[in-house]
Parts: C-alpha cells; sequence; structure tokens
C-alpha cells in the first residue's frame, strides 16, 4: 500500500501518518526502488490503534506508552487514569455550568450584567444602584462612576488582601443620600481630569471624598490597608508586587485625580486613629 491508500483505510489524512512516524508512534517501512514507502497489513493495524487511542481522549505521549513494550504502563492503567481525568473535567464542567446560570438568571432579573464583567451578587447590587442613581441625574455619567465600577471588580476578583474592599465600598453606598454623595464626589474627580496637581480643587475633592465614607468604613478600609501591607510584606518578593499594585492603582487615575485619592486616604486614616 501506498501513504494514500494506508491513510484513507485507517481514516485519517496522509499528513497525520507522517506526523505519527516524525513521532515515532508508527515505524518507518521499507520503501521500493522508486523511493515511495511500502505498507503492509501491520502498518495498517497500528495505525487504526492509535487513531482509537486518540479519539479516547489519550494524548499521543499516553498512546507511545501504550504501543511501547517497555513503557510499564498497559491499557487497562492508560484508560483508568483517563477516566478519572474524565470525570474531573465533568465536575469542573458542571460548577462552571452553575456559575454562568446564576450570571444569566441575574442578568434576566436586572436587565443585563454589568458591562465590567461577571461579579459576585452584592456588587451587581451595588452597580444596578449607580446605574439608577446615574439614570435619575441630568447629563451623562460622571467618568470616574464607570472607574470607580472597574476598580471595585477588580479589587474583588483579586481575593486575599483585597476581599473585603468591593464589599465595604457597596456598603458604604447603601446608606441613605450615599449614592447622591458619591455621585458628587464622581463629578468633582472628573473636573481633575485636566487639572494641575496643585489645583485648589484637588484639595476639595479630596475632603469630599473623604466625608463621603461613614467612619466605620473608613476605619476598616483604613485598617484592611495595614493589614493588606503587612501580609504583602511578609512573604519575600510580595512588597514589590504591593507596590506595583499601588502604582497601577494611581496611574488608573489623572495626575490631580490621583493627588485626589492620596490626599483622601491620608485623611480617614487620620480620621481612623
Amino acid at each position: 500500500m501506498r501513504i494514500g491508500e494506508l491513510a484513507a483505510l485507517a481514516g485519517v489524512s496522509t499528513r497525520t501518518v507522517r506526523h505519527y512516524h516524525h513521532l515515532g508512534l508508527l515505524p518507518e517501512p521499507e520503501r521500493r526502488a522508486n523511493g515511495y514507502r511500502e505498507y503492509g497489513l501491520r502498518d495498517a493495524v497500528l495505525l487504526s490503534r492509535v487513531r482509537r487511542l486518540t479519539e479516547l481522549g489519550l494524548g499521543l505521549d499516553e498512546v507511545r506508552d501504550v504501543l511501547a513494550e517497555d513503557a510499564g504502563r498497559d491499557l487497562h492503567e492508560v484508560l483508568a487514569e483517563l477516566d478519572e481525568d474524565l470525570a474531573r473535567q465533568e465536575a469542573d464542567i458542571r460548577e462552571r455550568r452553575a456559575r454562568l446560570g446564576a450570571l444569566l438568571r441575574r442578568a434576566e432579573e436586572h436587565g443585563g450584567l454589568p458591562a465590567e464583567g461577571p461579579v459576585s451578587e452584592e456588587l451587581a447590587d451595588v452597580f444596578g444602584r449607580m446605574a439608577r442613581a446615574s439614570a435619575a441625574r441630568p447629563g451623562p455619567e460622571p467618568a470616574m462612576a464607570r472607574q470607580e465600577r472597574e476598580l471595585m471588580a477588580m479589587f474583588e476578583s483579586m481575593g486575599a488582601a483585597t476581599a473585603g474592599v468591593s464589599t465595604l465600598l457597596g456598603s458604604a453606598l447603601g446608606d441613605p443620600g450615599a449614592m447622591d454623595r458619591a455621585y458628587e464626589v464622581y463629578a468633582l474627580l472628573d473636573e481633575l481630569a485636566e487639572a494641575d496637581v496643585d489645583d485648589p480643587r484637588v484639595a476639595t475633592a479630596a475632603q469630599a471624598l473623604c466625608d463621603s465614607l461613614p467612619d466605620e468604613v473608613a476605619a476598616e478600609l483604613a485598617a484592611g490597608a495595614h493589614k493588606a501591607l503587612a501580609a504583602e510584606e511578609s512573604r519575600p518578593g510580595a512588597a514589590a508586587g504591593a507596590r506595583a499594585l499601588m502604582e497601577a492603582f494611581y496611574a488608573h487615575f489623572a495626575p490631580a485625580q490621583a493627588a485626589a485619592v492620596r490626599q483622601a486616604i491620608r485623611l480617614f486614616t487620620e480620621r481612623a486613629r
């Protein structure tokens, strides 16, 4: 048989046959005088077996183990391992589908998912309240409000040291009148987008931002910041990562906005002492 005939018999492509030769799964046959490979029934049997094993889900390295006489693994062992792996994948898929189902139900209940991506129910509720507050105000939504949602979603997804940040901010926005105050702060910060860092409005925005947070939230954020910093610095190389994160956080804002946020953090840290 020629290579094309062998490939057609086994239901694979000639490229696949050549690839199996390259990997050593299929031995090179003898060649005719004209240089063409000459395949026999044994080659067809072996190629068909390789195909059946790959269709079961075995990787080519595992197929090689099964085929090699000195591999130390028989077919039953390999298939049992494959079955365990598929069971793990099946459980993972079920869990992922459950999460997706919850997201889809939430989307139906709230008229869609937030643009910032899948978030927890608590944060989705905060984002929903922000959307309603924005719709009730004249003009377009402040850009800073959108940035706030992006940061809250990021903090929630990071977990660990930042695990409670989005929850705290969400609870702060749940107090009566808090959402209106928050949107006033967003508007003040938007005004700083093109301002210099020494603009007097920086201090005004910083104070407004500090005042918009209830005392207990400011205290918890301050305590959380110190705790996170201590945890990061206790791990080798983590302090540099924490600094990089904070640098990226401030780079998210325009220079005057970042200055206002820095001042606000100092203010509510002092207030919490």
